[in-house]
């Protein structure tokens, strides 16, 4: 499942990021959206884009088009 299909105040657990674009995976680990890092989705504007979410302290605004190319798995806590 893609970040972009995550609900509001959904909280999902990133697993893979942009595996055919190294240098946007690149990106996306600096923000900190890398394997492992747990995401929660505050905000999704409407026809869902941008996304606004947190990961650790740090509040992220996403495009769709980028949130569809992020693996997630839901995640409880």
């Amino acid at each position: 499942m893609a970040l972009a299909d995550i609900a509001p105040s959904g909280r999902c657990k990133v697993i893979g990021a942009a595996e055919e674009n190294r240098d946007f995976q690149s990106r996306l680990y600096a923000l900190g959206l890398f394997p492992g890092a747990l995401v929660d989705v505050l905000h999704v504007a409407p026809f869902g884009d941008p996304l606004q979410v947190k990961v650790g302290q740090t509040l992220i605004s996403i495009r769709k088009q980028e949130a569809d190319l992020i693996q997630v798995e839901q995640s409880e806590g």
